[in-house]
């Protein structure tokens, strides 16, 4: 059976609405904190895309006020399946931002509790991303690095293994200065969730590791060769896992 849901979330930025508004409703504001490369059409109607090359979405604009109100939504499935979006921003005295988003729609059979239990954290964690990209790197534009790791046994725990093979101590705190020692990228824990996420900004770019699953970076400046060289990094890790 299909069912409905809604995650809720709402975040303060430290930036202007207009500075939220380019980070959420155009294509490299999107890049630079969520996944990419995406394109977005402008105004209601218009077309708003996602290409992985592994993965593509599509999803029609339903809401278009700059500044204020943005959302969106996959095509139905034939089940009556889709996904929305909706974004709502709030500027605040001293140049703040309150951003609330809800994520809703038609979920099929085979995607219950633990879906909405994973999208949740990820949403966290993205939403945290695009505060912190307009904090510190506001309209400056980034390449999304994408990389998965090989398969690994069900239920064995490789979070020791990454941690290890990056040179972050296991025992890593929010604000800790540390060395992704393979690439001598050097920055800030500024996300934590032991197990499921580990963030770290550098001056360069905004890392993210997805568990032991992939990593997605957003990274400002030349990133040639960046997935190949992170897919070889987590190739070499986990090859023993």
């Amino acid at each position: 059976m299909t069912r409905e849901f809604e995650i809720a979330k709402e975040v303060e930025v430290e930036g202007t609405p207009e500075q939220v508004w380019d980070a959420i409703a155009t294509g490299p504001g999107i890049d630079a904190w969520f996944m990419g490369p995406h394109t977005v059409e402008p105004g209601v109607g218009g077309r708003m895309t996602l290409d992985l090359g592994f993965f593509q979405e599509s999803s029609t604009i339903t809401t278009w006020e700059p500044g204020k109100h943005f959302a969106y939504s996959t095509e139905k499935g034939e089940d009556g399946t889709f996904h929305a979006m909706e974004y709502l921003i709030e500027g605040r005295d001293q140049g703040t931002t309150v951003l609330r988003f809800v994520h809703s729609g038609i979920l099929g059979d085979g995607w219950g509790d633990e879906y909405l239990d994973q999208s949740s954290h990820g949403w966290d964690m993205y939403l945290f991303t695009m505060a912190s990209y307009v904090k510190y790197f506001s309209g400056r534009r980034a390449t999304y690095v994408f990389a998965q790791a090989p398969e690994q046994p069900e239920g064995t725990d490789n979070w020791p293994k990454l941690l290890a093979a990056l040179g972050v101590p296991a025992d890593f705190k929010i604000g800790d200065e540390v060395t992704l020692e393979p690439f001598g990228i050097t920055g800030v824990v500024d996300y934590g969730l032991a197990g499921v996420f580990l963030g770290v900004r550098a001056a360069d770019g905004m890392y993210r590791f997805h568990g032991t699953r992939a990593v997605g970076h957003h990274v400002f400046g030349d990133a040639t060769g960046q997935n190949e060289k992170w897919k070889a990094f987590l190739d070499q890790a986990f090859a023993q896992a």
